[in-house]
């Protein structure tokens, strides 16, 4: 890669990481990452992200069309494909001719079927029993090169750190509002029954306990109803 490509590189992926900290929620980065990537790395057609929840539940929270999901189903049903390996395994995995490939045979006929040739799968992060992948498809054999393995790598980067502070954000959104729901229920109690704040707290602890409800959710009933659930 010679200086000035280095440099429309460096440009480009800047380009992207500012647009993805402009983003409101931890959904619109993933909507904005699928789409930078098709206009960024050499060879995409269609772009994708998987995500395994605990290990567990595999699903595609963001995709450029139904292509990628359309395959990425494939892959549920047959439990075998680049995503899935890139996910469990490796941190790129690449399929250059699906006509060929024999790490995935039923996998790779089912994706012919649906007019996709190759793939490049890149690990986007890993936290704790939670994975994502971010996919990389193409109705052409061979789309994807030295290149494209290159600029995704720094791509997906740059796309896992803004979705990292894009779902910080959001937790953090999300405690201030639980302790904003918690104070003003509590508040309703020590107005009502004349408590302390701690009394107000047991209350609610001994509420959502009996009731087998979130504290936040109890708050939110109990300030929205002014009432709490019976026990």
């Amino acid at each position: 890669m010679d200086d000035t490509v280095s440099d429309d590189l460096a440009v480009r992926l800047n380009e992207v990481a500012r647009a993805l900290h402009r983003q409101d929620s931890a959904q619109d980065t993933l909507d904005e990452i699928v789409r930078a990537a098709v206009d960024t790395i050499p060879g995409a057609w269609h772009a994708g992200i998987m995500t395994i929840v605990g290990k567990r539940d595999v699903e595609t929270v963001a995709a450029t069309d139904d292509i990628p999901r359309d395959v990425d189903q494939v892959q549920y049903d047959t439990g075998q494909g680049p995503c899935l390996t890139a996910l469990y395994l490796h941190k790129i995995v690449s399929a250059p001719d699906l006509t060929e490939e024999s790490r995935w045979p039923v996998f790779a006929k089912r994706a012919l079927e649906l007019d996709v040739a190759s793939m490049l799968s890149f690990r986007l992060y890993v936290d704790g029993d939670d994975l994502g992948a971010l996919n990389l498809y193409s109705p052409d054999v061979r789309a994807f090169d030295e290149e494209s393995e290159h600029v995704g790598l720094l791509f997906a980067g740059h796309a896992a750190v803004a979705l990292a502070t894009a779902q910080e954000r959001e937790h953090l959104a999300d405690a201030v509002l639980t302790r904003d729901l918690i104070g003003q229920a509590k508040g309703i109690l020590m107005e009502r029954h004349k408590l302390t704040a701690d009394q107000a707290f047991a209350v609610l602890v001994r509420a959502s306990q009996q009731g087998n409800l979130k504290l936040r959710e109890l708050a939110e009933r109990l300030t929205r109803t002014g009432e709490l659930p019976s026990s």
